[in-house]
C-alpha cells in the first residue's frame, strides 16, 4: 500500500483558536474515508490541507508522500481531484457538460483556446457515460439539477485520473431520488480496484456509499475516533462526536442514526 495522506500532531489555529488540535490521521491509496463531525468539528480545514490550500500551525501534513511547504504545490494539485460547493461556484453557467469534464485536462475552468487531443476527448466521453451524462453532454452547467451537477462535478474531478479523490458533502441539498442515485453511482466507482483513494467528508451516516472502508470521528478539532466503518462506527463513538445518544443500525452497507428516546 502507499500513503497518500499522513497528518502527525497537525494544529491548526486561527485567531487564538485551535480548529484541529494534535491530530494525526493516515490515509492509503486502498481506503475510502468518511469524515464525520459537527459544524465546527475542522472538516473543512482537513480538505484544505489534504488539497495543499492551506498549511498546518505546527507538525506536518505529507500529501501523495510529498511534504508541504518542500514541493511545488501547482503540481501536487494536479494530482488531486477535488469537489466543493466551492468548485460549482467557480463554473461558468453557460459551459457545457462536455467542456466541463474536458478542460480538467488543462486546470482551467471555461473554454477558451486550449488545444485537446483526441485522447483527452476519448476519455472525457467514457467518462460521462460513467457517471451517466452522456445525454446532457451538450447541455450547460447553468441548465442542470442540483443532482446532475453534483455528477457532472464529480466527472471533471476524476478526468485527470487522480491519485486522491476529495468530496466535500457531494450529496448536500440534493432531494431524496437525487441523493441514492448519486450513492449508488459513489458506491460503485469507490469498490472498483481501478479507483483512487478517496475521503468523504458528510454530516449524516445516512450519507455514506457502501464501498467506503473507513471513518474519522472528529470533534473540536480532534479525533474522537478512526478506522474501519465496520469497528468504528458504533453508537457510542457518534455520542462522543455529536453530544448526544443514538440509536445505530446498519442494512446492507447502509447505515440510520437516530437519536435515542429519553427515558
Amino acid at each position: 500500500m502507499v500513503n497518500v495522506l499522513r497528518l502527525t500532531d497537525v494544529t491548526y489555529a486561527r485567531n487564538g483558536r485551535a480548529i484541529l488540535d494534535h491530530l494525526d490521521w493516515s490515509v492509503e491509496d486502498s481506503e475510502r474515508w468518511v469524515v464525520l463531525g459537527p459544524n465546527g468539528a475542522g472538516k473543512t480545514t482537513l480538505m484544505k490541507l489534504a488539497t495543499g490550500n492551506d498549511y498546518p500551525s505546527t507538525g506536518t501534513v505529507d500529501v501523495l508522500e510529498n511534504r508541504l511547504g518542500k514541493i511545488d504545490i501547482f503540481e501536487l494539485r494536479s494530482r488531486i481531484g477535488l469537489v466543493s460547493s466551492a468548485t460549482s461556484r467557480r463554473i461558468p453557467a453557460n459551459e457545457s457538460v462536455r467542456n466541463l469534464v474536458l478542460t480538467a485536462a488543462h486546470s482551467v475552468e471555461g473554454r477558451w483556446n486550449e488545444h485537446y487531443d483526441d485522447i483527452d476527448v476519448r476519455q472525457a466521453d467514457r467518462i460521462l457515460a460513467e457517471w451517466d451524462l452522456t445525454d446532457l453532454a451538450d447541455r450547460t452547467f447553468g441548465t442542470l439539477s442540483d443532482g446532475e451537477r453534483k455528477r457532472a462535478l464529480i466527472a471533471r474531478a476524476v478526468m485527470t485520473d487522480p491519485e486522491m479523490l476529495l468530496l466535500d458533502e457531494p450529496s448536500a441539498s440534493l432531494d431524496l431520488g437525487a441523493r441514492e442515485r448519486l450513492l449508488q453511482m459513489l458506491s460503485g466507482f469507490a469498490q472498483s480496484p481501478y479507483s483512487p483513494a478517496m475521503i468523504m467528508v458528510t454530516h449524516h451516516v445516512e450519507e455514506i456509499p457502501p464501498g467506503f472502508t473507513h471513518v474519522l470521528l472528529v470533534r473540536d478539532g480532534r479525533v474522537q475516533a478512526a478506522g474501519p466503518i465496520a469497528l468504528t462506527l458504533t453508537a457510542s463513538n457518534l455520542e462522543a462526536t455529536f453530544g448526544m445518544p443514538f440509536e445505530l443500525t446498519e442494512t446492507n452497507g447502509r447505515y440510520t442514526a437516530v437519536a435515542r428516546p429519553s427515558i
